[in-house]
């Protein structure tokens, strides 16, 4: 500083605290002390996530019985509309597993997504009153939703087995189609709570969103089937296929329902599940991270 110059006093207050060891409420700390605060926080996170599934459905009548009977029931309207309305289970074998377990597959997803919206926009007194790392909020949702999703494959299985469908080794497939299909959609569900924590009208949005991917990853109706008409260009049919919520059902259903076991998956579906959970979970945080000192200030 030039001789007979004087500080201005925000240079003397960041003197200050620098000397004292304080630093910048809410700033962004590197990713890995980021990773690592977040780490030490899992018990926070598993536990937020276990009390919100506690009571969600604690005022209503049947209580957790709706984790099982929300699919169901969305099941049973697509079996209506699309399986006997548009006849869309014509050349579908096992049609009902088929549709249950599609149904379930997106029912995980979409919750997950849609969560996303809310993990910071809905809770501005926590983010505002308490530092810590803000990933852990859309993160103990998509647990959340996981654990939900596991106790929802009770129902699933269940149903499986009333049509027929016995256990075998391929539903071990099950599991590592579930975990990528996880990894998949908390990434989005960060990328959601970044985007939302800005624009929380996205979360309106959202629905209509959703509603259009859903039919588009064939959670009602088969892709093959349409791959076989010849009524859609290849390069149609070849989105509709790397589409990662269609891919996450396809393998769950290739690894639950017999007739679909039997058929020969593409050669680029784990390659390409895999990677999409890969780059959806890692930009996903990263991303989220990078606007880590913005949320709660808007």
């Amino acid at each position: 500083m030039p001789q007979g110059a004087t500080a201005s006093p925000a240079e003397d207050l960041g003197a200050l605290a620098r000397r004292h060891g304080l630093s910048v409420s809410g700033a962004r700390p590197p990713l890995g002390t980021y990773v690592r605060r977040l780490w030490s926080r899992r018990s926070f996170i598993t536990a937020l996530a276990t009390a919100r599934l506690t009571a969600q459905y604690s005022q209503a009548r049947l209580g957790r019985l709706w984790q099982l009977m929300t699919p169901l029931l969305n099941a049973a309207v697509y079996y209506l509309i699309f399986g006997v309305l548009m006849n869309t289970r014509h050349g579908v074998p096992d049609y009902v597993p088929f549709l249950i377990t599609g149904v379930f597959v997106w029912t995980f997803t979409a919750d997950t997504v849609l969560s996303g919206t809310r993990a910071i926009s809905g809770n501005p007194g926590l983010v505002r009153a308490l530092h810590f790392p803000r990933a852990a909020l859309p993160l103990s949702l998509a647990l959340q939703k996981l654990q939900q999703l596991l106790l929802s494959l009770t129902a699933l299985v269940l149903i499986l087995l009333c049509c027929g469908q016995l256990p075998a080794p391929s539903w071990l497939l099950a599991v590592p189609a579930l975990l990528l299909q996880a990894l998949f959609n908390t990434g989005v569900a960060l990328v959601m709570a970044r985007l939302a924590a800005r624009t929380p009208d996205i979360a309106q949005l959202m629905p209509f969103v959703l509603r259009t991917w859903m039919y588009a990853s064939g959670a009602m109706w088969s892709i093959q089937n349409l791959a076989h008409s010849g009524r859609f260009p290849e390069a149609v049919v070849r989105a509709l296929q790397c589409n990662p919520a269609a891919l996450y059902i396809d393998l769950m259903r290739f690894a639950l329902i017999d007739s679909h076991a039997a058929t020969q998956l593409p050669p680029h579906a784990w390659a390409l599940a895999a990677g999409w959970a890969l780059v959806a979970f890692t930009g996903g945080f990263v991303w989220f991270w990078q606007a880590e000192e913005t949320y709660g200030r808007g």
